[in-house]
């Protein structure tokens, strides 16, 4: 009988139920995530022939098992924990959580969840994630450093600094200072130091943004050539999105990513509200992307004042652009995919597109519709045999 594997996993352990495709229960386990007990968890796991292991949150604590499990010729799907949460809070226990309840809700979302993402391991694409996450913790300590910097001046110079502010800036408004006390002198230092630090991080950040370029550059993404994304960007999305294929249209991305606002009408009352749903690190990537294009003469402000001047409030004109950016960057990665198929020799051609990577006029038809009903999976997973 074929099986699922519900894994509610930890940094240093991990706990299974194995329910068969009625939901029963046949067996459950808690294993440490040291050599000994993942084999432990991974011969329990094989005493089912046909088997599909559900782990929670392959893009955070669950990544080190689910790679593990597809490096040993595993079949692993990625359960998203609010989907987890819904099953458990809708189950008998009363919202109960414990860890044998986390790992049954886990493989009874991924029993009857008909879209879930079959985890791949591809050496590129995760090298490509750390560096991403490397670049994304580098900005953070940058403004950390730079926030502590501008506290410092405000002490020394009246007024203190501008804004934006760079290191040989920074250095050169202490320059003239001379301290005449003892607190002006461990200010100066203490100063110094964190321009020292920044410094530091802007090399790093140059370094980083350097490899990050080669790296998808020599996986043939054209994604920078889109006005507002990065190498960091590009990086992050070619990591979260994968198999672009496995959204079936540019609707189901945008879902994805949760530029697609959801549908709350009511009776005669016809709206849709903001979706705080999908991955929010794609859809920062998206609002960094809308947000430098506004500072432009782009299409994409040009399609930004056209919502205004149709009665858009500026926010509103805001995720509508987001979400027509969700369109040109699916295109765009559609487009780079197919390419990189038609020049593999063993690749296939995949799905159509009525997305364009230009496309950023207004259209007759509502380009921020919510999702759409249930369709079919681009690349679904193996039937449970009963």
């Amino acid at each position: 009988m074929g099986v699922i594997i519900g894994i509610d996993p930890h940094k240093r352990s991990a706990t299974i139920e194995v329910i068969d495709s009625t939901g029963r229960v046949l067996e459950t386990g808690r294993y440490s995530t040291d050599t000994a007990g993942y084999g432990e968890m991974l011969r329990a796991g094989r005493k089912f022939d046909t088997r599909i292991w559900a782990v929670e949150g392959c893009n955070g604590v669950g990544r080190h098992l689910a790679h593990r499990l597809v490096h040993d010729g595993e079949t692993v799907i990625d359960v998203p924990s609010k989907l987890s949460a819904q099953v458990r809070v809708f189950g008998t226990g009363n919202g109960r959580k414990t860890d044998l309840v986390d790992a049954y809700s886990v493989a009874l979302a991924a029993l009857h969840a008909p879209n879930l993402r079959r985890v791949t391991a591809d050496p590129e694409l995760i090298a490509l994630g750390m560096l991403a996450d490397r670049r994304d913790g580098l900005g953070h300590a940058r403004t950390d450093t730079l926030n502590r910097i501008h506290r410092l001046l405000l002490e020394l110079i009246p007024g203190g600094a501008k804004q934006f502010l760079s290191a040989p800036q920074a250095r050169e408004l202490i320059a003239p200072i001379h301290p005449t006390d003892t607190a002006i002198a461990i200010q100066l230092r203490l100063v110094t130091e964190q321009i020292e630090d920044l410094e530091t991080i802007d090399r790093r950040i140059k370094t980083a943004d350097k490899e990050l370029r080669q790296l998808v550059t020599a996986r043939g993404s054209t994604l920078m050539q889109l006005h507002g994304i990065g190498p960091s960007s590009e990086a992050r999305l070619l990591d979260d999105a994968g198999d672009i294929h496995r959204f079936h249209n540019r609707d189901r991305f945008a879902s994805w990513n949760g530029t697609a606002p959801l549908d709350a009408s009511s009776g005669q009352q016809q709206r849709h509200r903001l979706s705080r749903a999908g991955n929010r690190k794609i859809n920062r990537v998206l609002h960094i992307m809308a947000v430098v294009q506004l500072r432009h003469h782009t299409a994409g402000r040009i399609y930004y004042d056209t919502r205004k001047a149709g009665g858009k409030t500026s926010m509103e004109a805001l995720r509508a652009l987001k979400r027509r950016l969700s369109n040109v960057v699916y295109a765009r990665m559609l487009a780079d995919q197919r390419r990189r198929e038609w020049a593999d020799p063993g690749g296939q051609t995949g799905t159509t597109t009525d997305s364009s990577a230009t496309e950023l006029q207004p259209e007759p038809g509502p380009s921020d519709k919510p999702q759409p009903g249930p369709t079919t999976q681009a690349n679904p997973r193996p039937p449970l045999r009963t």
